[in-house]
């Protein structure tokens, strides 16, 4: 049996929380290692019946008909779910994926070369990897400590035993990459982009069609026209990223109707859609490190309260986001500036990397037998280091400022004992803030290194906070959404299998 299987990364927004809502401004984005999946089967059942399964939770099937009208002008597609006891929820996310992608199609492949794509009905099963959701309940079943290697043991694609509304999240950006992934392989199923075009690690037109097919589904699905941030991470990876303009899809999201055609507008060739996504990676012999907090934050309400005071502020409010992006602009620049001090002495690079992993920020810079070609290095990642203090401080002055708490203190506490370990270079609250996670840039060369390892020492610190735990995320070496192969996913047969 053929099948299409299409992953799309997670997300951490390290810098431009809340000013990513501006196209005034960019924010540094990274993408995650930790991926949805989406595998598109033929059913051999009926003609334009589609099976969605979410095998991760209870009673997570979902069940539709597609009705191609080709004697309509134009030609229409109606998704329709169909009640049963398997299917007594809705799925908003998966029924607008399904209805705007089928009905793109059909645009711009017709009405034959749809319903062939649909004659044998489709199963569609879709996975996130286990560190989109908390996996601390599972750990205290396991009697296993909040470690790393514990979350190794938890088999891939567990099971959440729960509804899909209970999930506890961790902030990694889920429905969006599941809104890419599904988009994305639909569209490879109807025709609509070729694989090859998803397989050669370059961006292509193919790209841009699915970006701007899931920022208008996801953004249809929240009932608003978000940032798009983690759409775009998604589909490209990590970036430092400017927000398009969300007029390029307003008119589409006031169609109570269903009835203006998707082409003209999603379509890559309009030069309307101005987002800018720049190529960004972390530092080499670097890795991020995430926290699951169980508690979580209503980001919605946190933005509404922010943008609130920024209405009622302007000047306040322009002097310090203005500010704010000069750092974070800095934050990007200064980390592609140890990329490239790596490529131009990488024997250097690593022995500075080696270097930091054993001493704490302030002891980096105070070695006086320091050679110059080290010296560039250090000061590089000192400035990293800075630089993400500031960040946080001016990001503390926008939660008072607005009343929101954008950094609790509870936060302030984890991330200042996190932050003083050696190895640590520097962290923060990932996008906007609140109770959902904290990220750790960490220091991580390869061994032999001197003392404990800098991963090691934050696990130590965070196993005396109840509720924190490292999550196994790192950035994604695959970057954006690719065509995977199903059978080289570990786990991911077996959740397809099962959720049959």
């Amino acid at each position: 049996m053929s099948s299409i299987v299409v992953s799309s990364p997670g997300k951490v927004l390290l810098a431009g929380g809340y000013l990513v809502l501006d196209p005034a401004y960019s924010g540094v984005v990274v993408s995650t290692s930790s991926r949805f999946y989406t595998v598109i089967q033929p059913a051999g059942a009926a003609p334009a019946q589609i099976t969605v399964r979410s095998p991760q939770f209870l009673d997570a099937t979902w069940s539709y008909t597609c009705n191609v009208d080709d004697r309509a002008q134009p030609p229409t597609v109606v998704v329709s779910q169909v009640e049963s006891p398997a299917s007594a929820s809705k799925n908003k996310f998966v029924h607008l994926a399904l209805q705007k992608t089928l009905s793109l199609a059909l645009e711009d492949k017709g009405a034959a070369t749809l319903s062939q794509s649909l004659a044998q009905g489709l199963t569609i099963t879709i996975a996130g990897d286990n560190d989109f959701y908390s996996q601390q309940d599972q750990l205290a079943k396991l009697g296993l400590p909040s470690e790393l290697a514990s979350l190794s043991k938890i088999p891939p694609f567990a099971s959440t035993g729960v509804h899909l509304p209970d999930v506890s999240k961790t902030g990694l950006g889920s429905s969006a990459a599941l809104i890419t992934s599904l988009v994305t392989a639909l569209l490879v199923h109807t025709g609509v982009i070729a694989p090859a075009a998803l397989a050669g690690g370059e961006v292509t037109l193919a790209h841009r069609f699915a970006h701007n097919l899931a920022q208008f589904v996801h953004c249809l699905a929240q009932g608003k026209v978000g940032s798009g941030f983690d759409v775009a991470a998604a589909v490209f990876g990590s970036q430092l990223y400017t927000r398009f303009n969300p007029a390029v899809i307003q008119h589409l999201m006031d169609d109570t109707s269903g009835t203006q055609p998707l082409l003209p507008t999603i379509s890559p060739g309009n030069a309307a859609w101005d987002y800018q996504v720049k190529p960004f990676k972390l530092p080499p012999h670097t890795r991020i490190l995430l926290a699951d907090i169980h508690a979580g934050s209503n980001t919605p309400l946190l933005v509404g309260q922010v943008l609130k005071w920024r209405k009622e502020n302007p000047a306040e409010a322009h002097s310090l986001w203005t500010s704010l992006d000069q750092v974070n602009t800095s934050l990007g620049q200064t980390l592609t500036r140890l990329s490239e001090l790596h490529s131009q002495n990488p024997d250097a690079y690593l022995e500075t990397v080696r270097y930091i992993s054993s001493l704490t920020s302030v002891q980096w810079l105070a070695n006086p037998n320091m050679q110059q070609h080290h010296a560039h290095c250090l000061e590089a990642f000192y400035e990293a280091h800075l630089l993400t203090e500031q960040i946080r401080t001016k990001m503390r002055e926008m939660g008072g400022l607005s009343g929101v708490e954008i950094e609790p203190a509870q936060q302030t506490k984890l991330l200042d004992e996190s932050v003083a370990l050696a190895g640590v270079i520097g962290g923060g609250v990932p996008g906007a803030g609140g109770f959902d996670a904290v990220w750790l840039l960490v220091a991580e060369p390869p061994l032999p290194i001197y003392g404990i390892p800098p991963v090691q020492l934050i696990e130590r610190l965070w196993s005396e906070y109840k509720g924190v735990s490292p999550l196994l995320s790192t950035e994604s070496r695959a970057q954006g959404v690719i065509l995977e192969d199903l059978d080289a996913i570990p786990g991911l047969k077996d959740a397809v299998s099962a959720s049959a």
